[in-house]
């Protein structure tokens, strides 16, 4: 079964629709029915899951627990909602406006500043029947912004909530341009942003660059290490593990070092004398040829 994967703000979670038979394209905003009202989101792809196993708490059950936007969704039912239509022009005018969404950031801004919390906030969220506000804000740790969400309740009269997000996060809603030149990754197609870890700088023999060279503008590692990761474990299951003992030209050695992307093995040979060891590149593919 083919479903309409939406979301309603660039750093929240992706929801799972059913198309109910319309004619859509990423890129469509389209009004959907939520547990907490209405809403206005955007298509950002199409997944496919097993029409026989599924109901929408399997599938939306772990977003809802993650986001601010549809934490009051907790009684989710056993069928997947369906997208309602395609928004209109009437109804994309309804959503705030970039003027209006700055005015209340500096707002909120101000009250930070006010109440002299360790916390940035980088966007703000209107719910499409403007019933409750979402800001999303970036902090080292927990913060006690109680007497923030009163303030900003007593100002707006409507449900207003604080919403974590990453610093990955923030780089993909700002935006920029990688030492690649090219456009963010995070900005330009991915749709989520996937755990990239230490061990995939080590199989691709980059780690000892410096975490600065392997990092992005958020200051963590680049989200390409997670591309090719793949491909280099293959080809170093083609290579002898470190520590082994291979014969070379008949002489006996201990590889000590990979050379992925050549298929090559540094080997250690002893000296003659016992001390002076001596460390060869051998090319694996030498005896194929």
């Amino acid at each position: 079964m083919k479903v309409v994967q939406v979301q309603f703000a660039p750093w929240d979670k992706i929801y799972n629709f059913d198309l109910n038979n319309l004619s859509l394209d990423k890129g469509d905003y389209v009004i959907v029915k939520t547990e907490i009202g209405t809403e206005i989101g955007q298509i950002v792809g199409w997944a496919e899951i097993d029409s026989h196993d599924f109901s929408e708490n399997k599938i939306n059950k772990k977003s809802a627990e993650d986001s601010d936007i549809e934490s009051e969704n907790k009684a989710e039912e056993d069928t997947l909602k369906p997208i309602i239509r395609k928004a209109t022009a009437v109804d994309l005018k309804k959503k705030t406006s970039q003027k209006e969404k700055e005015k209340a950031l500096e707002y909120c801004k101000t009250l930070v500043k006010k109440h002299e919390l360790p916390m940035k906030i980088v966007d703000v969220y209107f719910s499409f029947d403007g019933s409750k506000i979402t800001f999303a804000f970036i902090a080292d740790g927990r913060i006690d912004f109680r007497e923030l969400v009163k303030d900003l309740i007593r100002h707006y009269s409507c449900n207003v909530r604080l919403h974590q997000i990453g610093i990955r996060d923030e780089a993909k809603l700002m935006g920029d341009y990688g030492r690649c030149g090219r456009e963010l990754c995070c900005k330009k197609f991915l749709n989520s942003i996937s755990s990239i870890t230490s061990d995939m700088a080590e199989v691709q023999q980059v780690a000892h660059r410096g975490s600065e060279r392997i990092s992005g503008i958020c200051g963590r590692l680049v989200c390409c290490l997670a591309y090719e990761e793949e491909g280099y474990k293959e080809l170093l299951k083609r290579l002898p593990p470190i520590g082994v003992k291979v014969s070379v030209d008949g002489k006996r050695g201990l590889v000590v070092g990979h050379n992925v992307l050549k298929q090559s093995v540094n080997v250690e040979f002893s000296g003659d004398d016992g001390e002076n060891n001596t460390i060869v590149e051998v090319d694996l593919n030498r005896n194929k040829k």
